[in-house]
């Protein structure tokens, strides 16, 4: 497993060791000790999730607010994404910034998002299956959801018209976000 940190403190891109040969390949998933030795990350994970996306749907920009933030390991079973993480933690020196990168069915790279980061995925194939650990568990009354689209962000996600959900059309600015947590 290689281990690889990015301008964001914390969330970290990760590459697993993958066995190919003429058979296909094989790959550990998840193994918590290498995990944390790898990362020095030693949340417990309690949720597994996975969905189906179509090309162009873009689900997103998702987080709980404490005491139920999630972090997230996230990786793509088939298809591709373009996954983007916005850094929210109040006292973050890079709150308000996003980084984003590809994942897929061949590189089988994962994205290790710790709590306190908004996060969400264009689908880039049919039938993109996404799946993610998390360490909280869902809660409805913690869901909070930033546009994806939000000027302040300035997120290129290569589309101007993806196909997105009414509730996520409906998520807040992230300047009425950063303006809730000074209340």
């Amino acid at each position: 497993m290689q281990v690889q940190t990015t301008p964001l403190e914390g969330l970290l891109v990760i590459r697993p060791a993958v066995f190919a040969d003429a058979r296909g390949h094989f790959l550990e998933t998840w193994n918590a000790q290498r995990f944390a030795d790898a990362t020095g990350v030693h949340d417990a994970f309690v949720q597994d999730n996975e969905s189906m996306s179509h090309r162009h749907v873009l689900r997103g920009l998702h987080f709980q607010m404490a005491p139920h933030a999630q972090g997230k390991l996230v990786r793509v079973i088939a298809g591709a994404v373009l996954d983007v993480v916005v850094d929210i933690r109040a006292a973050s020196p890079t709150r308000g910034q996003h980084f984003k990168l590809r994942l897929d069915d061949k590189e089988r790279t994962m994205l290790w998002i710790p709590p306190g980061f908004a996060h969400g995925f264009l689908a880039l194939e049919d039938r993109t299956v996404f799946s993610y650990k998390c360490t909280a568990y869902y809660s409805p009354s913690a869901e909070r959801t930033i546009r994806w689209n939000d000027k302040d962000l300035g997120i290129d996600w290569g589309i101007d018209t993806p196909l997105v959900s009414e509730k996520d059309q409906q998520g807040l600015s992230y300047a009425d976000f950063s303006a809730s947590l000074a209340h």
